[in-house]
């Protein structure tokens, strides 16, 4: 399985955006340069985690993003969906069926051995990814953080979160 860049700035904007104080949000562009990445790409992370009901976004000079929902809701698996979709990885083309060879379309009722594993790995990828929420993410980094390094975000995310206005996108 590969996992797209998307995904990961996505998960690492949400994580962030976990640390947030009630009623404040960040501006795509102030996520964009916590992590060094172009704002545009990380706008479109954005707007697929909104879209899939894992963040939520106020518009105007107060606006910003913030979670949708309590972080212990949101999984790896949750994110990767909205960033990456939810269709299947590997895609059966009946390959069996070609050549001289191949079997007719009437014999080929269930996936071959090949999809048949291939579809239990994605299953057991996408399910370990469902295991793993933001919460259990955040309780990780504050266990395996100096805390000079804890402070140092804290401090970022005081400067920069602003206080969301009531206007949602």
């Amino acid at each position: 399985m590969q996992i797209s860049k998307g995904v990961e700035w996505a998960a690492h904007a949400a994580a962030l955006l976990n640390g947030l104080p009630p009623g404040r949000g960040l501006k795509a562009e102030a996520l964009a340069r916590y992590h060094g990445v172009p704002a545009p790409y990380m706008a479109k992370q954005l707007q697929a985690l909104s879209k899939a009901g894992i963040t939520q976004t106020s518009r105007g000079a107060h606006g910003g993003y913030r979670l949708a929902k309590p972080a212990d809701e949101i999984t790896l698996w949750d994110i990767t969906a909205a960033v990456d979709g939810k269709g299947p990885a590997f895609r059966c083309t009946e390959i069996r069926q070609n050549g001289p060879c191949g079997l007719k379309p009437e014999d080929c009722k269930r996936p071959c051995q090949i999809a048949a594993a291939f579809a239990s790995a994605e299953q057991a990828f996408r399910d370990s990814l469902a295991a793993v929420s933001l919460a259990d993410l955040a309780g990780q980094v504050v266990n395996d953080s100096q805390p000079e390094h804890l402070l140092d975000i804290v401090s970022w995310l005081t400067a920069e979160a602003e206080p969301l206005s009531e206007k949602s996108a």
